[in-house]
């Protein structure tokens, strides 16, 4: 039997403590099934002002308390608190760096009482987590194999591992391992910001973590973790060879090709799957498939839709954003509105984008349904009760709700980017095989052939189910993901 390994697993956000996206949910279902697979597993993530400490449990770690780290020219102390977080089977001890100064704030990354703008100490709060997390290792004497970091917050743990740290033998076995979410959030702070990390002079060069002159923590990360993986393997190769999709890092992750895996987020079946959904108005599965329509209608109505489920109805759950493919649904409007089909969507984002679906619901007021903001169960309640899931996105590293859809029978049409070209096989009418509708060219029309090729297939229903049932039968569940990480956190300790 291999050996059992020991992981650290930090994050800056951490489903069901605080979440702000996807890396919250990422950072609290793989670290479960990495340890159900057998290996010990522990995470460290910030007190934020915001965690519910009586709720979760939380309790202080006498020996972890009164630690100090240098930022810049000042001490800082902080303490260690501890709870688990848990599944049906695994619990997995999550360790939280307080420091009321600088993270005991309702906002996670931005003041939410200034206009979400970015808090101005971002620099400080992030170089206190990373090596207050390294000094912590020591104090508590467990020693991982792995450190896996996440995101630009964590950046600069591998930095410290190989220059600070370097010659102390506590350390000396310890791999990193430096996951990417999103490549376009850098952590980019001026070059004075440098001065304050406490790492050597001589690696802030255009070679090292000297970005344009300023400090970028992403950068610093990608330099000097042993491994690098992204959430899906065409965003792994996107963003090595496109300048559009690279946000100035081509040029280093091509230079890093070898240590950089593409690794696809898996999802939580506990939670997103239709026959135990908790959400939805009917339960239903791939024997049961009729039972969707129940759902369908309860969506038109609390849409404030008439009920004409002959109609295909099309869904959408997103940041209202560029990125996530709002301006093709703009410019493109008017002409799917001319289609047979009504449209849902619920998501918040740029004002631009809630004054455009503002305007769309009042222009085509039984076709389209529009929910600004979130919730969890409509959320639930629109991957149950739509047909077709838009998902047109101009980059995607992996994209959840696509991976919803096909367990929900809600059948995507997505863009061929990232995690959503990796996920989604394009339906080919020759062979009735397929789990969705993909096109490649950002523009509207490509956009609109595929929602027209979609609609047309869905009044063949016996096409359409089973198109649906395949899509119903695949599996993107964490145990697949986790396996491909353990395989990397093994290679990287021998």
């Amino acid at each position: 039997m291999s050996r059992s390994l020991n992981v650290l697993f930090v994050s800056s956000e951490v489903v069901p403590f605080a979440k702000t996206g996807g890396l919250a949910d990422v950072a609290g279902a793989l670290p479960l099934v990495v340890k159900e697979l057998g290996h010990e597993v522990r995470i460290a993530m910030p007190l934020y002002g915001s965690v519910d400490q009586r709720k979760f449990k939380l309790h202080d770690i006498a020996r972890l308390h009164g630690q100090s780290i240098p930022i810049g020219s000042k001490a800082v102390d902080f303490n260690i608190k501890s709870s688990s977080t848990v599944d049906g089977k695994s619990k997995v001890q999550v360790y939280f760096l307080e420091n009321e100064q600088y993270f005991g704030r309702e906002g996670l990354y931005v003041d939410t009482t200034n206009r979400n703008k970015e808090y101005p100490d971002n620099d400080e709060r992030f170089i206190l987590f990373s090596r207050g997390t390294v000094e912590t290792l020591k104090k508590l004497g467990w020693q991982p194999d792995i450190v896996h970091c996440n995101d630009w917050q964590t950046a600069l743990i591998p930095a410290y591992l190989k220059t600070v740290y370097r010659s102390d033998r506590f350390f000396k076995n310890m791999k990193t391992v430096f996951t990417v979410h999103n490549l376009a959030y850098q952590g980019n702070f001026p070059s004075s910001s440098f001065q304050k990390s406490g790492l050597p002079a001589d690696i802030f060069n255009p070679q090292g973590a000297d970005y344009g002159g300023r400090f970028n923590f992403l950068k610093t990360g990608l330099t000097f973790a042993d491994a690098i993986t992204t959430v899906s393997e065409k965003y792994a190769e996107e963003i090595r060879t496109l300048d559009d999709y690279g946000h100035g890092m081509n040029g280093l992750l091509e230079k890093r090709k070898n240590d950089l895996f593409g690794i696809l987020n898996g999802i939580d079946y506990t939670e997103w799957n239709p026959e135990v959904d908790s959400f939805i108005r009917v339960r239903y599965g791939q024997n049961s498939i009729d039972q969707k329509q129940e759902n369908k209608k309860a969506l038109l109505e609390r849409m404030g839709l008439p009920g004409k489920e002959r109609l295909p109805l099309l869904g959408m759950i997103s940041r209202l954003a560029d990125q996530k493919g709002f301006d093709l649904l703009e410019q493109s409007a008017d002409a799917l509105m001319k289609m047979p089909v009504q449209l849902v969507i619920l998501g918040t984002g740029e004002k631009k984008y809630h004054d455009l679906l503002e305007n769309l619901r009042t222009k085509y007021p039984n076709q389209v349904g529009i929910k600004l903001g979130f919730s969890t169960e409509l959320a639930h309640w629109i991957e149950a009760g739509a047909d077709i899931f838009l998902m047109p996105s101009r980059y995607e590293p992996c994209g959840l709700n696509q991976i919803y859809s096909l367990k929900y029978g809600t059948v995507p049409v997505v863009r061929a980017t990232g995690g959503l070209d990796d996920t989604i096989e394009d339906y080919d009418p020759a062979t009735g095989t397929g789990t969705g509708f993909k096109f490649v060219r950002y523009n509207t029309g490509d956009f609109l052939d595929a929602i027209r090729r979609a609609v047309n297939l869905y009044s063949n229903r016996e096409a359409w189910l089973r198109l649906v049932r395949e899509g119903m039968a695949k599996d993107f569940s964490w145990v697949v993901s986790a396996k491909k990480y353990i395989q990397l956190y093994k290679k990287l300790s021998k």
